[in-house]
């Protein structure tokens, strides 16, 4: 099978994949139907589908087919990783996007959070079992928007996979929370400031 037809039998799967409104856990078509629907031999599907399996985007099922995986479950940020960090500009860097990512989610969810996810917040730093990523995660949910989610997702596990994790007292969680209830961008951005950005910007 040419590279030509090979990528375009993954974006034909991917492009039936949204059609189908398909997301974690649903079954993908089969093999078979997959080859009719798209036109093209069912080794060309076959190939198509173990890149997907490889890359950690689709899981097999013994006995009961192929399945949508989470999107965090997915190698492919692992892969890139190995790669795109070898050199430490390229940690500067993340470090620096990163932060500027997460500014920008911090001020999203100022203005975004709702009544339910604001009672998340409150219910995690008063049972105490927040941290520095639950917070993030939170932050971009929050946010609502998908698409940032996803890229703090993918910067997060190239973060942690090259850094200490980033531990912060339960005080700054409770301001955080104030200054959420409040709306309180100013207050919010510099707490992030000072306990997130001053530090990191101090590592070697």
């Amino acid at each position: 099978m040419t590279s030509k037809v090979y990528v375009e039998t993954l974006q034909q799967i991917h492009r039936i994949i949204q059609e189908d409104g398909l997301v974690a856990g649903d079954k993908i078509p089969s093999e078979r139907e997959l080859s009719e629907r798209l036109k093209v031999g069912r080794s060309s599907v076959r190939e198509a589908l173990r890149a997907l399996e490889f890359l950690g985007i689709i899981e097999t099922r013994r006995g009961e087919g192929t399945y949508m995986k989470e999107f965090g479950e997915h190698q492919l940020i692992d892969l890139l990783g190995t790669f795109i960090l070898q050199e430490e500009k390229a940690k500067t860097d993340l470090v620096e996007t990163k932060v500027l990512l997460e500014q920008l989610c911090l001020q999203l969810a100022c203005k975004r959070r709702s009544q339910t996810k604001l009672d998340e917040l409150k219910k995690m730093i008063r049972q105490k079992t927040i941290n520095y990523e639950r917070f993030l995660k939170w932050v971009t949910e929050a946010g609502e928007n998908y698409l940032l989610e996803r890229i703090w997702r993918v910067l997060n596990d190239f973060f942690t996979s090259n850094y200490d994790a980033i531990s912060l007292p339960i005080t700054f969680y409770e301001n955080m929370g104030h200054a959420f209830e409040t709306q309180d961008i100013s207050a919010i951005l510099d707490l992030f400031t000072e306990h997130i950005v001053m530090p990191l910007s101090k590592q070697p």
